[in-house]
């Protein structure tokens, strides 16, 4: 019994009928319908986005014994017949099997010769970025004043290879990538006429495993159908692809919301037992954080047929945005650096500590228990700690409404050093806490002293971040006031830092000139010792 696979069976033969590049497509139906049809073209796109199919449609359109017609009519002689393969005025050469010159120069001895059938000569050269560097050049001649019953049609998957001088030549069209969503279409259309049951969820995840090639999407199709016993089915289709269930991917995001590391690393160990492609994996991951970020940012999103939207709206309450952004970047370039991980599975659970290990700055949120639900999780991130200062009449930034403190006016509440050391500060921020001492603290008021050669460092940004760090470290809102600190006054932490530098490079540079070695080297060569070039040894 012979059987037509899709990809064959449903390819366009007019361009009534093909999918998606509309920019191709009106640009060809207009220079046909007005005779203005160009000697050369280059098509140029990825794998199975409709190259060699449009050249084809083209040719017909061109030979069509109706005449030259932006549609042609499929039913003469000439139509058949080059949808067949063996119209003899078109010539189909894949340039990849015949690179050398001399199969060129063979080609274009008969371009002189008048078509045997048809109105023009066609010559369809397929990957055409394979010819080489000398049958190029003798492409050239031909390729710029053929006669005028010779139309030339070049397709590419890497036009970079292409001389610019072939370039230069030919009318260029790139064809897109078509997006999952019309392949997804089409395939419920192939599904339909061929009476296959199916679920819209198996058809998206065949439609996103294309990667906007409508030839792969449909070979694939076909392999969904002889695996799952005449059915289309979502489960058919994870399992052919190798990805998991999506329940299995809503769960992870809700342990990642949970922050429950223990349970998130017992739910990634049984993920082995269905031997899933991790890097899909991280993409499905990544792609319900995308649907969160939307519900998120979008109240009115519904999801799609992969995520209903109750499923987005409570991983949407469960997690802020700022976790959702950290997620998913974190998410997307493990999956870039998964092929250098000792195992994909280690690489994957890696991939989930690290999400868990960072936390977007300046968020001060208390993690939920680990049986916490949404709506638990919503109310931890909820009791933040107000320390976000604002300008005062008297040029210092306070936090919010100032609460009561224990500490007695005036007094210095432990050594500033060791405050700064335990603040959660980089950058800039740290710069100004460590050139600063603490004069006392009276209340919600804190009183720093700035030492005057680093008051650049002193910004609306850098006073708001140290103010929210002290009001964590003091468990209040706190209201910063600054003064210039003296020469005679405590020492700052960076000078204590400095100077403790220095005293450690001072005893290092001892140590090496007290060295019997080093002695040694003087007595007898006359060595000399550069001070600079020694360092302590962490």
């Amino acid at each position: 019994m012979s059987y037509t696979a899709l990809a064959r069976k449903y390819r366009p033969k007019s361009f009534s009928e093909l999918i998606g590049q509309e920019h191709v497509r009106r640009a060809l139906v207009n220079a046909l319908a007005s005779g203005r049809v160009h000697h050369a073209f280059l098509f140029t796109g990825t794998r199975g986005v409709g190259k060699t199919t449009i050249a084809r449609i083209l040719a017909k359109c061109l030979n069509c014994e109706t005449g030259v017609a932006p549609e042609p009519c499929g039913v003469c002689a000439a139509c058949r017949e080059i949808d067949a393969g063996r119209f003899p005025d078109l010539i189909e050469v894949d340039a990849a099997s015949r690179t050398k010159v001399d199969d060129t120069r063979e080609l274009l001895d008969n371009v002189q010769y008048a078509p045997a059938r048809g109105r023009y000569k066609v010559y369809l050269i397929d990957e055409v970025h394979m010819l080489s560097a000398h049958s190029f050049n003798a492409l050239l001649k031909t390729l710029e004043e053929p006669p005028p019953h010779v139309k030339f049609l070049l397709a590419t998957t890497d036009p970079q290879k292409l001389p610019v001088t072939v370039l230069s030549r030919c009318l260029q069209f790139n064809l897109k990538r078509l997006p999952s969503a019309e392949i997804a279409a089409h395939l419920r259309t192939v599904l339909g006429a061929e009476k296959v049951p199916f679920d819209d969820a198996g058809v998206a995840l065949i439609a996103h495993a294309a990667d906007g090639s409508l030839r792969d999407a449909l070979s694939l199709l076909d392999q969904l159908i002889a695996f799952g016993g005449g059915r289309a089915g979502e489960a058919e289709a994870r399992a052919m692809l190798g990805t998991v269930a999506r329940d299995h991917v809503v769960r992870v995001l809700e342990l990642l919301a949970r922050r429950d590391s223990a349970e998130l690393l017992r739910c990634a160990q049984s993920l082995e037992e269905f031997a899933p492609d991790y890097a899909q994996l991280l993409d499905a991951l990544a792609g319900l954080l995308v649907r969160v970020a939307l519900r998120q940012s979008i109240p009115g999103y519904e999801g799609d047929e992969l995520y209903a939207a109750e499923t987005l709206e409570r991983l949407a309450a469960a997690l802020s945005a700022e976790d959702v952004q950290l997620y998913y970047q974190t998410a997307i370039i493990g999956r870039r650096d998964l092929p250098l991980a000792p195992t994909p599975g280690s690489g994957f659970a890696m991939t989930l500590l690290r999400m868990l290990a960072f936390r977007p700055p300046g968020e001060l949120t208390d993690a939920p228990a680990a049986g916490a639900g949404p709506e638990n999780a919503a109310q931890a991130r909820a009791r933040v700690r107000p320390a976000t200062p604002a300008a005062s009449p008297g040029g210092t930034r306070t936090g919010t409404a100032p609460a009561a403190s224990d500490a007695p006016a005036g007094a210095v509440t432990g050594d500033w050093g060791a405050i700064v050391a335990q603040l959660e500060l980089t950058g800039a921020a740290r710069q100004l806490a460590s050139h600063c001492v603490l004069l006392g603290r009276q209340g919600a008021v804190v009183r720093l002293g700035l030492d005057p050669r680093h008051q650049l460092v002193r910004t609306l940004v850098t006073e708001e971040k140290l103010a929210q760090a002290l009001a964590r470290h003091f468990g209040s809102p706190v209201r910063l006031e600054f003064e210039a600190s003296t020469a005679q006054g405590p020492e700052t932490p960076a000078q204590a830092q400095r100077r403790a530098s220095e005293a450690e490079l001072a005893a290092a540079r001892r140590t090496f000139e007290e060295d019997a070695g080093v002695k040694s080297l003087r007595e007898r060569f006359g060595a000399t010792v550069l001070p600079d070039t020694v360092r302590p040894v962490k």
